[in-house]
């Protein structure tokens, strides 16, 4: 019988994440810096506060029903048919809780998508594996892909630690550079298959669609490095096409794309991400023929 205890102990342990993990993990949505990202925050913990007052009120109800009214204590069963009365209150409660979680939620569902008032608008494309950003209106447009470190790292047999890449396959050549405190509107196409542009920071993810524009737009209220990645399954190197955001002080912004504008320099044409083997390649091509 020990024997069978110590087994079943040793099954569960290995069942259960170690301490780093359990240190990794994040059970609720991050906050993001961005209004739109505090503003969904805060409609997820509202919904989720009234789900859990709904859960204890009856739950409770049930038990304390449970524990009151069992057999044993020579509880009767009830003679009546039905109530008119708590039939109502019981369709008139969940009605009223419904509305009062719509009406914030359908006022931030408008504001997310009302484009208007944009400080700067980017053109963002989908490829295979990388994406294409253009400043409308500004001439600055370049091709973003995975950092080329990182990309040496993943190959079959590189020899390579990942762990000693730093930001391993979060990490891209040219980052998407915007100014802090600027309600940044994005348009996001595909050149080829349904590609998704994500940032968790910033609380916005949408699909980018061949042949067609969706739109998003942030507002990031502090500068920093925010990552992402293509949230939508696109093919053979889709783990592999990380979205970087720098957001800037808007002076700092102004003399990037000043830079920008002077280098001159033509973009680049789209291109596959290189890969070392062989079997990678015919599986790439395999992939794009799909």
């Amino acid at each position: 019988m020990l024997k069978i205890l110590k087994c079943a102990a040793a099954a569960i342990a290995a069942c259960l994440p170690a301490g780093a993990a359990f240190a990794a993990w994040e059970l609720n949505m991050p906050v993001g810096v961005t209004e739109l990202s505090r503003e969904i925050h805060g409609l997820h913990m509202l919904i989720f506060w009234v789900c859990v007052l709904i859960a204890v009120v009856v739950f409770g109800a049930m038990i304390y029903s449970i524990v009151k009214f069992r057999h044993s204590k020579g509880a009767i069963p009830a003679t009546f048919d039905h109530s008119t009365k708590v039939e109502v209150v019981w369709t008139v409660i969940p009605i009223a809780i419904l509305v009062g979680m719509a009406i914030p939620a359908a006022e931030t569902l408008i504001k997310i998508e009302d484009m208007r008032g944009s400080d700067l608008s980017v053109k963002v494309t989908g490829y295979q594996w990388q994406w294409h950003y253009d400043y409308i209106d500004h001439n600055v447009n370049f091709f973003s892909r995975i950092s080329r470190d990182s990309d040496a790292a993943r190959q079959l047999n590189s020899g390579i630690d990942p762990t000693s890449v730093e930001n391993y396959l979060l990490e891209v050549d040219k980052r998407l550079v915007v100014p802090v405190d600027s309600k940044i509107r994005i348009l996001l196409t595909s050149s080829d298959v349904i590609h998704a542009w994500w940032v968790p920071a910033f609380g916005m993810k949408k699909d980018a669609y061949p042949g067609f524009v969706n739109e998003l737009w942030f507002r990031a209220t502090e500068p920093g490095i925010y990552r992402g990645q293509c949230a939508e399954l696109c093919g053979y190197d889709h783990a592999f096409m990380p979205v970087v955001v720098e957001v800037k002080s808007k002076q700092d912004f102004d003399a990037w794309l000043q830079a920008q504008q002077a280098g001159d320099a033509p973009a680049a044409q789209p291109a596959a991400i290189d890969s070392q083997s062989d079997n990678a390649s015919a599986t790439t091509t395999v992939a794009r023929a799909e």
